[in-house]
């Protein structure tokens, strides 16, 4: 993948490759906490932070440590190790200097460790053959697109309290109706660039 620019892949991780809306990953913490926009953001941006940097650190580890070593094995285990204690930095960080936020999002900060979305872009990044700053551009698309798809369904939410909504597809039912129209949209942009 040497020849693609970051750029190209930044902006088609963002819309024509969305991590949550191509791939469906990152949809149990996308489904619940996407009830108000403020919550979304707040989690948003520690989705962005964690995928950036994890990305970063996953690619320095597997291509200086793991496949020297010949250890690739192993790179599920260690990904997840390395998002885990970022997402325990994130959490400390987001205690500390943010308390309301770190309370409104309450259990799910923490369950950004176990966000497949995440540990999706690392993934990504090594079946794919990035470079390494083709992995900063996919990891922080990623992260940006996600949160794209959280904000835009969290407002979309809160306008529908004031809608009647058939009695079946209250809840969980109409947030995943309009994912799929979400998806069917950011489909749309698929003309404009697409990474394999």
């Amino acid at each position: 993948m040497g020849e693609v620019s970051p750029l190209v892949i930044l902006v088609a991780a963002i819309f024509t490759n969305n991590i949550l809306l191509a791939n469906f990953l990152g949809m149990c913490s996308f489904l619940a906490v996407s009830k108000r926009i403020d919550t979304a953001a707040g989690l948003g941006a520690a989705v962005i932070f964690v995928t950036t940097f994890t990305t970063a650190i996953n690619y320095g580890i597997y291509h200086h440590v793991l496949v020297p070593m010949e250890l690739t094995f192993l790179s599920y285990i260690i990904f997840i190790t390395v998002i885990a204690a970022f997402v325990q930095f994130v959490e400390m960080f987001v205690e500390r200097f943010s308390p309301v936020l770190y309370h409104a999002l309450g259990i799910f900060l923490p369950l950004i460790t176990v966000n497949c979305a995440i540990l999706g872009v690392s993934l990504f990044m090594i079946i794919r053959n990035y470079t390494f700053m083709q992995s900063i551009a996919f990891g922080f698309g990623g992260g940006v697109g996600w949160t794209l798809a959280i904000i835009l369904i969290a407002g979309l939410r809160q306008k529908m309290r004031y809608s009647i909504v058939p009695v079946p597809f209250r809840g969980v039912a109409i947030a995943m109706v309009i994912t799929g129209v979400m998806a069917m949209t950011f489909m749309g942009f698929a003309g404009m660039v697409t990474i394999q």
